[in-house]
């Protein structure tokens, strides 16, 4: 399985001013992989939204109360079945804690009042409760428009609009219907829209005339021949953008011009405990956010990661004789923030 990042690899591009390149990217990409986990161990506990079914013995080995199962780690989101000795518990008996302002929910209860007040043990102890649900922190997602095209169950390539294009990168878990999709590439795709007036080749020139504004989004980057633009504004029907873009050219462009943006997303299906199946052109699709600072701290011990990976991991503060290695101080204070905020402390199972 491949397990999601916190962040995507536009993110660091853009941090760093890195160009596209095969080398740079498996560097971005390692440094993100790396960094995301990195808060996981931290924070001690996972932040991805993950659909599985798990199992545990009866909790007087965790010396609880019979009606109430810690989950430590293994927090959850929602529930959609629970079973204790191979009998499912209906639903309306179930109670995740804390109710007040979960999720994430660090325990079961079982309604003492109902006829399943406590945990029923099987032949032994051991696994005799199973509980299928989402686990992870929260699932907090984002509408990203719709699917352009119909997806059967096995297609690897997802062709979005303009605002999933803009606002999508490597690494984001996107969902259609009850499907989770990682990204795991993005190539170019036609828009449809073409230069509406001859552009010459020189950096002021940031006004781009086209047939139809609305076929854009801000922070969209489109192909243009071979120059890339970076689009910072929508005015009516003319883009606003930054020429030569991701280490690209900058040229002349005639009337006419095709443009070209990364809305050919290739996609793993069936990702996080989800199963891959068909989806009309039309379906809604959303992208899970993890927190803002959990987002902040991946990039930034990302970002961390590759400039001390270029300087032989002594990165230093000034250069000359008063150089000195650099303190990360800045760095320290954020992951100081992040598991205050967010940090599973162990002692008190939850937050």
């Amino acid at each position: 399985m491949q397990i999601p990042v916190y962040a995507t690899r536009e993110d660091i591009k853009a941090a760093l001013d890195v160009k596209q390149t095969a080398r740079a990217t498996r560097a971005i990409d390692r440094a993100l992989a790396s960094g995301s986990r990195a808060v996981d161990g931290l924070c001690r506990r996972r932040f991805y939204p993950m659909v599985a079914t798990r199992s545990w013995d009866w909790p007087n080995g965790q010396r609880a109360r019979p009606w109430r199962l810690w989950l430590d780690e293994n927090e959850l989101i929602s529930v959609t079945e629970v079973t204790t000795g191979g009998d499912v518990v209906p639903a309306e008996s179930v109670f995740l804690e804390p109710n007040a302002y979960g999720p994430p929910y660090n325990q079961v209860q079982l309604d003492t009042a109902s006829a399943t007040s406590g945990w029923i043990g099987g032949d032994t102890h051991q696994r005799t409760i199973s509980i299928l649900g989402l686990y992870g922190f929260r699932d907090d997602e984002t509408p990203l428009g719709e699917t352009t095209a119909s997806l059967d169950g096995t297609a690897t390539t997802v062709t979005v609009d303009a605002t999933t294009s803009a606002e999508t990168g490597v690494g984001s878990v996107l969902r259609v219907d009850t499907e989770r999709l990682l990204v795991t590439g993005r190539t170019q795709a036609a828009t449809g829209q073409t230069l509406a007036a001859d552009i010459d080749g020189q950096a002021k020139t940031t006004v781009i005339p086209v047939q139809d504004g609305t076929e854009f989004a801000v922070d969209e980057t489109v192909l243009l021949d071979g120059e890339q633009l970076l689009i910072v504004d929508v005015a009516g029907n003319s883009l606003i953008v930054r020429r030569a873009w991701d280490g690209s050219t900058l040229a002349p462009h005639t009337t006419g011009a095709a443009l070209y943006a990364p809305r050919s997303l290739t996609v793993t299906r069936g990702a996080l405990g989800t199963t891959a199946t068909v989806h009309p052109s039309g379906s809604a699709m959303l992208r899970w956010n993890p927190p803002a600072l959990v987002h902040q701290l991946a990039l930034a011990e990302a970002v961390n990661t590759l400039l001390q990976e270029q300087a032989g991991w002594f990165r230093t503060a000034s250069g000359g004789s008063t150089s000195r290695e650099a303190t990360l101080d800045a760095l320290k204070g954020l992951r100081e923030q992040t598991y205050n905020t967010l940090g599973r402390k162990a002692r008190l199972r939850g937050v």
